[in-house]
């Protein structure tokens, strides 16, 4: 039974929450919970990925061992746990909770957060190339959903309970509520209404400070506070300008590629003949045959190449001044030596993201491009030395920005990433170069691929988002809250003369045709019965049969606005079935193009 508690009515209907003001309740407990949720799943993978460091002073060349081959292991523990909680969705977690919001009514089962914890802790701790906050966005969006279920909700609160649950694990991790808010915002629901932001602000608020009190500090729990960044106050100049416009456009490159990396991954993977619950193994070993070349090559570089696990501590060490020091004190050559080397690391770690997740391991992209996006940026501060532009932002500087750029050009989310790497560095004085390289970044990636890096997995599917405020309205309504017609039906057996008769009748146009068992067979729609009213001497020859279409779709009573109008957009009908079970496909009654734009028309003037 849905929670029920009285508020003034005008300080309702001002608050925007006159039906479901009870969601702040339950989006403070989500908050709550999400923040121990969130070091309860962090944790365990910060100690695997520390391992290496505790035991190789024992046995170092045992260490280095483990350390490149244990993302098999790891993968092998993850197709384990496949194995044991299965799921017929492929693709990552922010893509499934993606799929969820729109083609589920925001509903995922409680296995689904299970199977992306364990999944994600093997592969990520093991050294796979992923970040841990996609499987958190799927974590509380499971959550979230559940929470809504067992409060009985509606579809528009489920959304906002889902959303709830994603922004408070994103705000734990990065001790960052307002990129998470705007993530969950901009990507996940793509809504912001007032009804939608008040709880999810307050969700997110509340599990970052969970996190801080259970931590006793500030800092994210990947271990990137604002003392990374004291280097970056008033770096920006109206000369630096076109450097950062550049580089703006320089990082949609990349990011354009990682886009379209990902996906063909996973097709090349998907050909391979083997138990889908395999192939992360396959992809953790050429994983491993990379890593194992790169230290032959480099072998004091790194404990372990840059391009395992998630990243943070090479993004850490990309953020510190020190590392350009002494390249920009030596020769041009050296600094565009050293700028080639970060950023043939940069595409290392976008093939071994592609490695890991193409071939169907758990992790997120969002730490992976945070990476990619910091390696890019300072090879290019690297390279404006290196030529001569001696003005130019330090190196550090344009790493920072990049990863801004970077994170905005992958998720189309250019608020996300400004406020992201603002709240990191905790210094206002980063604003206007991350917006400027933010926005330049997410419109050349647009006009170079339509696709977000989410988003890609589910135009696969066939699934296409419009924009926000339409979505929003159209996931808000069912069909079944429509006003239907009332079927009028003929059988098939009968001559067509018996539809002019009933048309004259009930002033109808589409007819649902059933067979001598009633049982449904197709429809006769107005336009075929008009095209064959232009030869009136033929409609006594003729049968309903003949003129009867078995190909248009059921719309569910239970499915969204969204749903009905891509239904629509496939077929050019005025009306179509509604049933409530596809299993018994009886037809309820039908909905019409009409109806669905009235009420599309009448939800668009309550949200405004």
């Amino acid at each position: 039974m849905a929670i029920r508690i009285t508020l003034p009515a005008r300080l309702r209907i001002r608050l925007g929450l006159d039906r479901e003001w009870w969601l702040l309740l339950v989006a403070a407990a989500l908050g709550a919970v999400m923040g121990v949720a969130a070091i309860a799943f962090i944790q365990p993978i910060r100690w695997l990925e520390q391992a290496p460091d505790r035991f190789g002073s024992l046995a170092p060349q045992l260490a280095t061992i483990l350390t490149l081959t244990a993302p098999i292991a790891g993968a092998l523990l993850a197709g384990l746990v496949f194995w044991i909680v299965p799921s017929s969705f492929r693709g990552h977690g922010v893509s499934r909770v993606l799929y969820a919001v729109n083609r589920q009514q925001s509903s995922m089962p409680l296995r689904i957060g299970i199977r992306h914890w364990l999944a994600s802790t093997c592969t990520i701790g093991s050294g796979g190339s992923g970040g841990p906050e996609g499987p958190i966005v799927t974590i509380g969006a499971t959550i979230g959903s559940n929470a809504a279920r067992w409060l009985r909700g509606d579809i528009a609160s489920t959304a906002t309970l889902l959303g709830c649950g994603t922004a408070a694990g994103l705000a734990a991790v990065f001790n960052a509520p307002l990129a998470g808010i705007f993530f969950t915002l901009e990507v996940i629901l793509r809504d912001f209404s007032l009804r939608t932001f008040t709880p999810i602000v307050v969700a997110g608020v509340v599990s970052a400070a969970t996190a801080q009190t259970i931590l006793g500090s500030q800092q994210p729990l990947f271990g990137v506070g604002p003392e990374h960044f004291q280097a970056t106050n008033d770096f920006f100049s109206l000369s630096q300008t076109p450097l950062f416009v550049a580089l703006g456009v320089f990082c949609a490159l990349p990011a354009v590629g990682f886009t379209r990396l990902l996906p063909f991954a996973e097709r090349l993977f998907h050909r391979i003949p083997v138990h889908r619950n395999l192939r992360p193994a396959i992809g953790a070993t050429i994983l491993c045959a990379l890593g194992t070349l790169f230290v032959i090559v480099l072998p004091d570089s790194h404990a372990q190449p840059p391009f395992y696990g998630a990243g943070y501590a090479v993004t850490r060490e990309l953020m510190d001044s020190s590392f350009y020091s002494a390249a920009l004190n030596a020769t041009p050559m050296v600094m565009a030596v050293l700028a080639t080397i970060v950023l043939a690391s940069g595409v290392l770690k976008a093939i071994a993201t592609c490695l890991t997740l193409g071939s169907g391991g758990a992790g997120g992209l969002f730490a992976p491009s945070l990476l990619l996006g910091a390696m890019t940026g300072g090879s290019f501060g690297l390279f404006l030395h290196a030529i001569g532009f001696s003005s130019a932002p330090d190196p550090s500087h344009c790493a920072l920005v990049g990863m801004t750029a970077m994170i905005a050009a992958t998720s189309h989310a250019p608020l996300t990433g400004v406020l992201l790497v603002y709240e990191l560095t905790g210094n206002y004085s980063v604003i206007l170069p991350l917006m400027l390289t933010a926005v330049l970044a997410t419109t050349v990636s647009r006009l170079l691929h339509r696709d977000s890096i989410y988003t890609a997995e589910l135009s696969a599917l066939g699934i296409r988002l419009g924009s926000m405020s339409d979505h929003t309205v159209l996931r808000r309504v069912r069909v079944g809250d429509l006003a239907l017609i009332t079927p009028t039906t003929a059988l098939l057996h009968e001559p067509a003369s018996r539809l002019v008769q009933l048309m004259q009748q009930h002033a109808v146009d589409d007819f649902i045709v059933l067979d001598s068992n009633q049982h449904y067979r197709g429809m006769v729609t107005s336009r075929d019965l008009r095209e064959a009213l232009v030869n009136p001497e033929a409609i006594p020859l003729l049968t309903v049969e003949e003129l009867t279409r078995d190909d248009l779709p059921f719309v569910l009573s239970g499915d969204t606005l969204d749903i009905a109008i891509d239904r629509f957009s496939r077929h050019s009908v005025e009306t179509l079935p509604v049933v409530h079970d596809l299993r018994v496909p009886k037809v309820h009654g039908l909905i019409s193009r009409q109806e669905l734009l009235r009420r599309y028309q009448l939800e668009l003037e309550r949200s405004t």
